[in-house]
């Protein structure tokens, strides 16, 4: 099964200049954005991307920035919340 969810995930950043290699990026992320070579962090599929947060969140030296809440993640969540398909608006077939 293929989870794309945002084309080239718009808001995910990171700083790898600045990342420890800790990995907690590849241990909490649902679905294998990151990976660590080289003792750092690299996205290696962004388009994965659900934007849910929980990379940034966890990384303990804020080298990952991400708007949790847009894209599909948050759309998902409001279709729950208002009993409606989900719908984040970029239009495509991998949304929902």
């Amino acid at each position: 099964m293929d989870f794309r969810y945002i084309d080239n995930g718009i808001s995910l950043k990171l700083d790898a200049s600045a990342c420890t290699g800790c990995g907690v990026c590849v241990e909490v992320c649902p679905h294998d954005v990151f990976r660590v070579e080289n003792g750092k962090a690299e996205i290696i599929r962004r388009e994965y991307c659900m934007e849910c947060g929980a990379c940034a969140r966890n990384c303990a030296f804020s080298v990952i920035t991400v708007n949790s809440g847009v894209g599909c993640a948050g759309a998902v969540i409001r279709g729950l919340i208002r009993g409606t398909e989900p719908d984040c608006g970029c239009g495509g077939a991998s949304c929902g």
